[in-house]
């Protein structure tokens, strides 16, 4: 008894001619030229067995598949499972590859079974060939499929049609549910079907804790399945007589619904569950016209575009939300009585799945997260470079293969950052500038453009900050001017001046340095917090407005760093905060990354905590705010204070690390 398999390299053909391991007989497998080291590793796979694989060389789109004359007399009377999994299982791919795969491909693979003489004709289907069939679909079922304007639903019926109309030998059709991974290793090679919505979990599994409620939708029902049930069935059905020209439904009994779905998949990925689901049907009531026009509208349409990118899904995920057809398979289920197959329950493999999903599939796995692939060969402009935190980013970016140019008013420091970078091994350039000064602002954006022609990440650094208690500020009206001057007209001054060509080449991203002060109420910084509260509401407007050009923005609202930034006030001296290497490393997140905002879990709970209960935090800082003194330079004493720091004013330095005091 001998096989011969189209698809043999794909998914389901080769967990299916492992299966034949069990079995005696050679095995053909077309094979595509140029992909035979598909076929090498196929044999591989079959160990021992690896001689029982033989190739032939074909093309799926050919007549007799490309087979000459030779071959079909060479296979003529050998065959006697002729078993067809070749097809484009892919909602994404072109109708005209899918009719050209689909239904051409399977109406030469029927002629070539036929020439050969082959005893039957195994054609491995889809519960697709339903369409979006309103109610329960028959294994008998063919002819009353319906709502099949997709392609992939139209060629995975049409392609069946072939088998069911063209035909001339026995036939048997196998309609598997959407597949999955291997039950007991989770192994599978692509991202489809359900695995389209890990990435959405995973993404609120890292920001909100397993027992955070959400809200989801109940949508429509999904029948998953495992690849080695599909395989354990169809290898089951194929050998057994009597049982030509009928159709299987490969399904799970139970069908779970979209929420349901989700929810186990949470479960086994450790994500919060949808404790609330809501029933899209209840829009049923809107006129199907009036929701497809308004879902067409160029606006809406890219508001649904960018949500469903930004959960990792893709456009055709959205005919399932109301998935309406339901699976009877009792006939595969007579067909399987007494053989101990069964599809097992998706709540007891999905850890399977998932592990392996995360372990081998996560998209986030084959992107570039080192910092050398995100900068290497980038301009990158610091302000504020001469120390503290710009100097320390200089460092890490120019080592990383950036080319660097240094911003600040003091030349030698300058020098010194840049001899530091070049012992390393990086380049860096220097740019004596106030940007403070807005003329010199618009001076140093026309040189660097005018040396280097454009600035692809411009990280504005440079920074001034007061720490002064209102009551101490009546006539230092000056405090504020000088901090709004340097954090936010100084900022954005530099920054409308490189956007012009950040736009035009469609690539940029602007890092703006801002400050936890600006996340909660923050005593005796009240100058430093209002010109850093400015910069995050400019560069929110700024975000939307080149959204659609790729110059990206990032916040960051960076926590106390010990740099001579707050050397001025000596109680800090025995407080926790951050080193200058640790304030780099958000720099790095950001930069490779490119998130909207970058901020500490305090800085979070400070932000949510004052939302939730503003009249909590203002009484909570008020303590904060008396527990605390204005330092000797805030009043004015040249002299440094001797400052004693009491055991209660380190605890609570310690529980609110980074925060401004």
């Amino acid at each position: 008894m001998a096989y011969f398999i189209t698809g043999g390299t794909g998914f389901l053909g080769r967990f299916f001619i492992e299966k034949l391991r069990e079995r005696e007989g050679d095995i053909y497998v077309l094979t595509r030229k140029g992909s035979e080291s598909k076929f090498e590793a196929l044999q591989e796979r079959m160990g021992d067995q690896a001689d029982r694989l033989i190739p032939v060389t074909g093309d799926l789109c050919q007549p007799l598949l490309g087979l000459d004359e030779a071959t079909v007399a060479d296979l003529k009377g050998t065959v006697h499972h002729f078993c067809h999994f070749a097809a484009i299982y892919d909602l994404k791919a072109s109708a005209e590859s899918q009719i050209a795969t689909n239904i051409d491909g399977t109406r030469n693979a029927v002629e070539l079974a036929q020439a050969i003489d082959a005893a039957c004709f195994q054609h491995v289907s889809s519960i697709a060939a339903g369409g979006l069939y309103q109610g329960t679909w028959r294994e008998d079922m063919f002819e009353e499929a319906e709502n099949m304007e997709h392609p992939y639903f139209a060629t995975k019926h049409d392609s069946e049609a072939v088998v069911r109309n063209e035909c001339k030998i026995p036939w048997r059709v196998y309609r598997p549910g959407m597949v999955v991974g291997h039950s007991r290793t989770g192994e599978i090679d692509k991202i489809d079907g359900a695995y389209y919505f890990f990435k959405s979990l995973q993404k609120i599994r890292n920001v909100l804790p397993p027992w955070f409620p959400l809200i989801g939708i109940e949508g429509g029902k999904f029948n998953v399945v495992p690849v080695d049930y599909v395989i354990d069935a169809m290898d089951h059905i194929a050998h057994l007589d009597d049982l030509d020209g009928r159709a299987f439904h490969l399904t799970d009994p139970e069908h779970h619904s979209m929420g349901n779905m989700l929810n186990i998949f949470a479960d086994a990925g450790h994500a919060p569950r949808f404790s609330m689901r809501l029933d899209t049907r209840m829009f049923g009531f809107i006129p199907k016209f009036v929701r497809e026009t308004l879902a067409n509208l160029p606006p809406v349409k890219r508001i649904i575009n960018t949500l469903l990118a930004d959960m990792g899904l893709p456009d055709s995920v959205m005919m399932f939300t109301n998935y309406p057809t339901r699976y009877d398979n009792r006939d595969t289920e007579r067909a399987l009585k007494g053989s101990g197959i069964k599809c097992p329950d998706l709540r007891d493999y999905a850890p399977v799945i998932w592990d392996y999903w995360e372990r081998n599939l996560d998209p986030d796995l084959f992107i570039d997260h080192s910092l050398e692939g995100n900068i290497g060969g980038k301009i990158v402009l610091i302000t504020g470079a001469s120390s503290g935190i710009g100097k320390h980013s200089a460092v890490r970016l120019a080592e990383a293969g950036a080319h660097v140019l240094l911003v600040a008013r003091s030349a030698d420091k300058l020098e010194a950052t840049a001899a530091e970078i070049a012992a390393l091994g990086g380049m860096a350039s220097i740019y004596q500038a106030d940007v403070s000064n807005l003329e010199d602002c618009d001076r140093l954006a026309a040189e660097v453009l005018a040396k280097h022609g454009h600035v692809d990440v411009l990280l504005n650094n440079a920074g001034r900050s007061i720490r002064r208690s209102l009551e101490l500020s009546y006539d230092r009206f000056h405090d504020f001017e000088r901090t709004m001057q340097v954090n936010y007209f100084g900022a954005i001054r530099l920054t409308l001046a490189l956007l012009p060509s950040m736009s035009a080449r469609k690539q940029g991203h602007v890092i703006n340095m801002s400050s936890i002060a600006a996340l909660t109420p923050s005593p005796r910084f009240s100058a430093y917090v209002a010109s850093k509260s400015a910069l995050d509401a400019w560069t929110r407007a700024a975000a939307v407005e080149f959204s659609d050009l790729n110059v990206r923005f990032t916040t960051i609202n960076m926590p106390l760093v010990r740099t001579p930034m707050i050397e001025a006030t000596t109680v800090y001296n025995s407080m926790p905060v951050l080193t200058p290497d640790e304030a780099t490393d958000m720099v790095v997140e950001a930069v490779i990354k490119k998130p909207k905002r970058i901020a500490t879990n305090m800085g979070i709970f400070l932000q949510i905590q004052n939302a939730l209960a503003p009249r909590v935090s203002e009484v909570v800082m008020n303590i904060v705010f008396r527990m605390f003194n204005d330092s000797a330079a805030a009043k004015g004493e040249k002299k440094p204070e001797e400052v004693q720091v009491s055991n209660e004013q380190v605890a609570i330095a310690a529980l609110m690390k980074g925060v401004h005091f």
